[in-house]
């Protein structure tokens, strides 16, 4: 069968199942059975598939239409420019994640080895796309799930980073001696409450790891946790960067009192959607 016409009935295939963004994925898919890039599946529409690229691409769109998702079946996700292997031990990570490591940035330009701390670091997205911009910070990466590390620990020697960064198994900060001070504490919690399962996506519900997407109830149970083993953990002036759900700002702002930080600001995403929650240690009068 030519590419072309492969491509065609996978897009109809997909739209039969109610998979969104049917081209979009059907050329994804399509990308990886070949090992090629968009332009080739452009540049060769006669290309005759051979009968065993056939069957791994339909093989490919079954788990798709039945709710797999797509970086799930090629072991693929692009953060922050940064090729991670991903599986179903961790969260896909996404763009909107991207804005806290922009904000992080932001914050530790001038900063002479800042120490940072990735919590909940799954794939290792925000930590490795830390340690990549900034050579000279000492970078930490904590998850209490023994194959979301192992995952991690995989992504950073991919990317040549794996002594840029130390990995460490446990629950938030509870790993950590309490004589242990960071300059930074980041990161992207689950944020989802239990009682939003119904509104959330079919493959996020299905298919990701439930610990990595739901918080309780309200979705609020992990940033409950953190801020304040994040405040004792924290150098005076050393920042807090938290992902958040669209509905969360007001109250995860009641959870930072203004005795104990300051400078606290809400990031929005390109969507002007509150995203990232910002905010600085006071310093001691």
């Amino acid at each position: 069968m030519p590419l072309k016409s492969a491509l065609e009935q996978a897009v109809r295939y997909l739209e039969e199942n109610a998979v969104g963004s049917p081209r979009r994925n059907a050329e994804m898919l399509m990308m990886f059975v070949l090992e090629c890039d968009r332009a080739y599946l452009y540049a060769h529409p006669e290309r005759e598939l051979t009968a065993e690229e056939q069957g791994r691409y339909q093989e490919a769109l079954d788990e798709r239409a039945r709710g797999v998702p797509a970086q799930y079946i090629t072991g693929h996700q692009e953060f922050w420019g940064l090729d991670l292997i991903v599986s179903p031990a961790v969260l896909i990570p996404r763009p909107e994640t991207e804005h806290v490591v922009e904000t992080t940035l932001e914050l530790a330009r001038g900063a002479l080895s800042p120490r940072i701390v990735d919590v909940g670091t799954g794939s290792g997205a925000i930590a490795l796309a830390l340690a990549h911009e900034l050579p000279e910070a000492h970078i930490w990466a904590v998850d209490v799930s023994p194959a979301a590390l192992e995952m991690a620990r995989a992504n950073a020697a991919r990317l040549q980073l794996a002594g840029r960064v130390q990995f460490v198994e446990g629950d938030l900060l509870a790993a950590f001696d309490e004589s242990e001070r960071f300059d930074f504490v980041v990161s992207n919690p689950p944020y989802v409450g239990e009682q939003e399962q119904d509104k959330v996506q079919r493959e996020v519900r299905k298919f990701e790891p439930h610990i990595a997407v739901f918080a309780g109830p309200e979705g609020l149970d992990t940033i409950r946790r953190l801020i304040p083993q994040a405040h004792a953990r924290l150098d005076p002036g050393g920042w807090l960067l938290v992902e958040m759900g669209f509905t969360h700002e007001q109250r995860v702002r009641e959870l930072l009192p203004a005795g104990a930080w300051t400078e606290v600001r809400a990031v929005p995403d390109l969507q002007g959607i509150p995203r990232v929650m910002a905010a600085r240690k006071a310093s001691p009068p």
